[in-house]
């Protein structure tokens, strides 16, 4: 990107690419703080296009559709790229879509995505050797897929012309960044106090909120033993190895579980293992035996029982009904 383009004239034109059910919100965020830097600075200072597969429409998933200005078109150096994916990104990422990006990126363009966006990059093969994120609940399918991507768990990231934001606000991050490097801080700050958005994250912020504030209790060892638990899912760790990493006993550990989450630790673990298999099952092509692997199952049969206790249909069905969306 470059930077402070305040003295120059030429307004920077930002490319939306509509895939079929992409997410209004990170969408409708972008576009609305590129207007805002314009009203507040009374300059044009950007401008945009809409544009997608065959150039009529697009439908969000929420399910009004948006009037597109044209199909697929060239785009200049100085062009931004925005990929808005949404649900079932596979579904909606053409063999045209991915060529367009290929030729688009060769000639030197920035290219980005918002939310699940970063899947249609990756699978372009633009994201290999960079730094991306996509939305935490991809996070699993996108790192067993695309191998040469560094994924992170950041709202955002900038890596030379590679652009990626999660979804959801992370977008609006993102855009204040982006209006900062073109054309400084204070017009970034008006647009954020304009969008009352009053806590602006940077790279280095997290998507999702602390383990303690996502369960609702600040216990410092409980908060050790889930997120051990939850970097540790392909080989899972015993409960009395957990106890003994944080400095308690096992009894001590299954009192905590017990007071804090009404379980035991070898039920929650279970249940986050189960959770990526689901994930798993739904937005790859993983057969139901690697899913099993991946989460730290020896046996598929295994695998199969512990997913109809919990989820009352097996694996197969689940992937069966794999039309359902990719994100909520």
């Amino acid at each position: 990107m470059n930077t402070q383009r305040a003295q120059s004239g030429s307004p920077r034109r930002f490319v939306f690419v509509l895939l079929d059910r992409f997410t209004l919100l990170p969408f409708s965020s972008a576009l609305d703080a590129l207007r805002l830097a314009n009203k507040m600075s009374d300059k044009t200072l950007f401008e945009w296009t809409l544009v997608g597969d065959g150039g009529e429409e697009a439908n969000c998933s929420a399910g009004p559709a948006f009037l597109l200005d044209s199909d697929f078109c060239e785009i200049g150096r100085d062009d931004t790229v925005l990929v808005c994916g949404g649900v079932r990104v596979r579904d909606a990422t053409s063999p045209r879509l991915i060529s367009w990006l290929r030729r688009e990126a060769r000639k030197g363009a920035t290219i980005g995505a918002l939310c699940t966006g970063s899947y249609v990059l990756a699978k372009a093969g633009l994201l290999d050797g960079k730094r991306s994120t996509i939305h935490w609940e991809n996070i699993d399918s996108f790192t067993e897929e695309f191998m040469d991507v560094e994924l992170t768990k950041s709202v955002y990231v900038v890596d030379g012309k590679r652009v990626t934001a999660a979804g959801g606000t992370s977008t609006i991050d993102l855009m204040l960044n982006l209006i900062a490097r073109d054309q400084g801080e204070e017009l970034a700050n008006a647009v954020a106090d304009q969008m009352i958005y009053s806590n602006i994250r940077t790279e280095q912020d997290s998507q999702r909120l602390s383990v303690p504030s996502r369960i609702g209790v600040r216990h410092p060892k409980l908060s050790q033993v889930i997120q051990k638990m939850e970097t540790n899912i392909e080989e899972p760790i015993s409960p009395a190895t957990l106890a003994q990493e944080v400095g308690m006993s096992t009894r001590q550990l299954e009192r905590l579980f017990r007071r804090y989450l009404n379980r035991s630790p070898k039920r929650y673990y279970m249940e986050l293992r189960l959770q990526k298999a689901r994930n798993l099952l739904m937005q790859t092509d993983l057969s139901v035996i690697n899913v099993a692997l991946a989460c730290g199952f020896a046996s598929p049969s295994h695998f199969s029982k512990c997913y109809r206790s919990h989820y009352d249909t097996t694996p197969y069905r689940e992937r069966g009904t794999r039309a359902g969306p990719e994100l909520p």
